[in-house]
Order: C-alpha cells, then sequence, then structure tokens
C-alpha cells in the first residue's frame, strides 16, 4: 500500500448562487414599505443609479453619445471587449423601459402634484411613545432636576402596558440614591395620565384607577381585591356566594370594571400603533372579471444616470478607475433588474391567485378554496420557494377586503359534498356557529363537533380546539352569561 499526494481530474455540477441571484431573491422578499428603504439606500451608494425624473432633465446629449468603436483602431484588448459588451448591455436595459408596465403600475403619467398630496394624506403620523408622553408632564410639573432624573430612569423601565416591575429599594440601590427619593420618584410616576401606570399588577393598576373616581360601588373595589381571578374565569357563582351578592350585582360591578377601567394603560401608546399597511397588488373588478395591477406607491422609477458613458470613456487609459466604474453599473443594472423581476413575479403570482380564488373574491371567506403553494409555483413555473418569498410579508387589496397574500394558502377537508374545504372557510363557520349560539348554554367543543357535522364538515374535536383557539375564542365555561 502506497502512501502519498496524487492529483486527479474529475468532472461535477453544482449549483452556486451568485450575488445577482442572491439580491435578486432578497429584493423579492422584501414588502414594498422596506423596498422603498432599500431603494434610497441604493440611491445613496452608487452614484450611477438614478430617479428616472432626474435621468430625464439630465443633458439629452449625454444619452447619444457612445465610446469610440475600439475597432477603428489597431487595438482590440480586454478593456475595450468589456467595455462594448458592457454598453451593449445597458442599451437593451434602457430600450426595454416596458412603458406597458409601467400603466399597469400607474407610476407614469398622473399629476405628479395630485401624487405626492395623495401620499402625504395616507402616510401615517408618527406614535408617541408612553415615555415620551409621560415625560412631557414631568417636566412640566416638577423642577428639581435630582428627581426628574431618577423618575426618567422609572419612566423608561416601564413595560409596554405601563407596569414597573422593580420597587423602590431596588431602584435606590441601583441608581444609588436615597430610598426616601426613590419612593417620591415612584410615587411621582403613579399619579401621571394615563391612570394606572405604574402599576404593580393587574390588581394595582384597576384600584389606582378606582382610587380617582368620586364614586365606586363597595362591591366592586372588592371583586377587584379579592375575586380578580374568579372573574377572569367566569366563576360569577362562586364570587356571588363569596360576597352575599346576586349574580346580577356582580355583572353590574363587571361592566362598570370592563368600561371604565382600562387593565393596560400604556396599549395605546405601542410603537405599532401608527403603522400602515400597503398592498403590492390591488385586484379590481372590471366588466365581470377581476385585473390585477401592481402598487409602486411612492417607489421610484430608477434608471442608470447618462454620464456613465462619459466618465467610462474618459477612464479607459486607467483600469483601476474603469473596473470601479464598471462595478458600479452593473450593480446599478443588476439592482434595476431585480426590482424588475421581483414586480414581474408578484403580478404573475397574483395573476395565478385571482384565477384560482374567483369564488372567494366574489362572495367571500366561505368559498376560499384549499390551494397550496406548490400548486401556484407550478402553475408560473417556478420553484415553491420563490411562490414563498414573493408571497412573504405581501398584502393584496381584494373586494373582500385587504389581506396578507399568504392567508390564501391552507390545506381543506372533504365535505360531504365531495367538495374541498379550506382551513380558512372552516374557521370562519365555526365563529359563525359560535356567534349564533345561546349564550345562556355555550356550546362545548364536542358540540361544536357535531354543528360542523350537519354542516357537512367533519374534524376532530382536537382541531376545533385548535381552531377556537386560534380564532381568540374562549372555552365555554369561559363564554357563559349568567
Amino acid at each position: 500500500m502506497r502512501l502519498g499526494l496524487t492529483q486527479s481530474l474529475r468532472a461535477e455540477q453544482r449549483l452556486i448562487q451568485s450575488p445577482q441571484m442572491i439580491q435578486a431573491m432578497q429584493v423579492l422578499q422584501l414588502p414594498l414599505i422596506e423596498l422603498k428603504d432599500q431603494v434610497e439606500q441604493e440611491l445613496q451608494e452608487n452614484v450611477f443609479l438614478e430617479r428616472q425624473d432626474e435621468a430625464e432633465r439630465s443633458d439629452p446629449a449625454s444619452l447619444n453619445e457612445r465610446p469610440d468603436d475600439p475597432r477603428d483602431g489597431d487595438a482590440d484588448g480586454y478593456e475595450d471587449r468589456l467595455h462594448r459588451e458592457l454598453s451593449a448591455e445597458i442599451d437593451q436595459l434602457e430600450s426595454r423601459v416596458e412603458p406597458s408596465w409601467r400603466q399597469r403600475t400607474g407610476a407614469a403619467g398622473g399629476d405628479d402634484e395630485d401624487g405626492k398630496l395623495e401620499a402625504l394624506q395616507n402616510t401615517p403620523g408618527r406614535a408617541t411613545s408612553l415615555a415620551e408622553y409621560l415625560m412631557v408632564q414631568v417636566r412640566t410639573q416638577e423642577s428639581d432636576d435630582e428627581l426628574v432624573k431618577v423618575v426618567e430612569h422609572i419612566v423608561f423601565s416601564l413595560d409596554e402596558d405601563g407596569r414597573l416591575s422593580e420597587s423602590a429599594e431596588a431602584i435606590a440601590q441601583q441608581l444609588a440614591i436615597p430610598l426616601p427619593l426613590a419612593e417620591e420618584a415612584v410615587a411621582v410616576v403613579r399619579d401621571l395620565e394615563p391612570s394606572g401606570v405604574g402599576a404593580r399588577d393587574l390588581r394595582d393598576c384597576l384600584l389606582m384607577q378606582l382610587d380617582r373616581m368620586q364614586f365606586v360601588r363597595p362591591l366592586t373595589r372588592q371583586i377587584v381585591e379579592n375575586h380578580l381571578d374568579d372573574l377572569a374565569m367566569n366563576k360569577l357563582p362562586k364570587i356571588a356566594k363569596a360576597t352575599a351578592s346576586s349574580i346580577e350585582d356582580i355583572k353590574e360591578s363587571w361592566e362598570f370594571l370592563r368600561f371604565s377601567c382600562k387593565p393596560h394603560p400604556g396599549a395605546e401608546f405601542r410603537a405599532g400603533a401608527a403603522s400602515g399597511v400597503m398592498p403590492d397588488v390591488v385586484i379590481e373588478e372590471v366588466d365581470g372579471s377581476f385585473e390585477v395591477k401592481s402598487q409602486r406607491g411612492t417607489l421610484p422609477e430608477l434608471a442608470i444616470s447618462p454620464v456613465y458613458r462619459n466618465l467610462l470613456q474618459e477612464a479607459r487609459n486607467d483600469p483601476k478607475v474603469y473596473d470601479y466604474l464598471r462595478k458600479k453599473i452593473e450593480a446599478a443594472k443588476w439592482f434595476i433588474e431585480a426590482v424588475h423581476q421581483r414586480q414581474n413575479t408578484v403580478e404573475r403570482v397574483a395573476t395565478e391567485l385571482v384565477r384560482r380564488q374567483e369564488g372567494f373574491l366574489r362572495h367571500g371567506v366561505q368559498h376560499l378554496k384549499p390551494m397550496k403553494m406548490q400548486d401556484i409555483a407550478d402553475a408560473v413555473g417556478v420553484h415553491i420557494s420563490t411562490i414563498s418569498r414573493a408571497t412573504s410579508g405581501k398584502y393584496i387589496q381584494t373586494p373582500q377586503g385587504i389581506f396578507d397574500m399568504k392567508r390564501f394558502f391552507s390545506s381543506g377537508t372533504m365535505s360531504d359534498t365531495g367538495a374541498m374545504v379550506s382551513q380558512q372557510a372552516i374557521k370562519d363557520t365555526l365563529r359563525q356557529i359560535v356567534d349564533a349560539e345561546d349564550k345562556d348554554q355555550p356550546l362545548s367543543d364536542d358540540q361544536l363537533v357535531e354543528a360542523l357535522g350537519e354542516r357537512g364538515v367533519h374534524i376532530a374535536r382536537r382541531t376545533v380546539t385548535k381552531y377556537r383557539k386560534a380564532l381568540g375564542i374562549e372555552s365555554s365555561s369561559r363564554r357563559k352569561q349568567f
């Protein structure tokens, strides 16, 4: 047996993702709002990438300028060939501006001022955070700088519901301050608006709000102090027995708490309150048929700067500069291609969705058909991962409302008629049954199974429980009204 180093040749095929392919996949997966941010970033980083209106305002003569044909000279080097190839590719890109696609998206041909005004009117405002709202009150009420600093620490330590998990002792130890100062700061926070901010838990939060009211029934306060857990579990008879009160009195106090108190006083200041949804695709019914229109929103139309040809021509004698410019131009070209490809893929997927879900578009969720991503991938002629990226975070505006595109993909159950019923349709039917039930005798999960079976849908009890929880429907014991 011989040991040693040897060399051998073999042929093999491997799939390697190029940087351009990776970029195209990333652009495809971006929602419209995030894509706008990515476009703005590319415009700042690549000087050869411009908005279409800026390119049109540039010197038109530069668009017609072409580098001298190297074949006229006696040299036909590597840079000359690259220059011709790159110029030919960009010429092809410029000629393939797709005016019909622009008309479908509605990005061109409109009144610029009207478009800007509409975008301004539909832009969600910046949400004020709970901490900012509280600190405005503190700075107008307190003049002690040392106290304000401690209060600011406490305010920014509150959770999203406005609760304070740290005790005054822990705050004093953490900031190395006297305990009375920490207690005073906590008291200042608990005295701010909205009422309930700075509470230790739900019970403390409700009691803080009841303390600020002019009149509260003793029974209501007693329920909050001693029977809040039983109230959450809908054990009204147990509370009535413990408090020697009637069920009606308990229900009246419960209603008072529901409509007069806020268990989560900081909820309205959450960061997501001002976020908006921008649909990538709009479905409109025209003359009895549905049309798919891509949406660009405020996404600018991109073009390659017309000054690139002069720069390339001037840099041909400097290989390093020429190579840098060529890479930047290729990056701009590939990004424009990726954006166009994204729009085209999303539109093709949406068109196939509309073709398969026409019943839903006309009649609602009860007519939503079961559908898998593989079905759309086979119809469009792409890989299933492309469908996943094309629908991830994308929204579609339909006559039935605005939906996440991934909502259209769900498995199904065969009904008694032999037709497949989607999970969304079953969930909608389940909600209808619960809404129509006798609230004094709500249906158990077993009874919900029977009710669905009477409508031709047969599923297991554990599936009903899973769907009920997904819809946010409580159990029968907690839905019961006394």
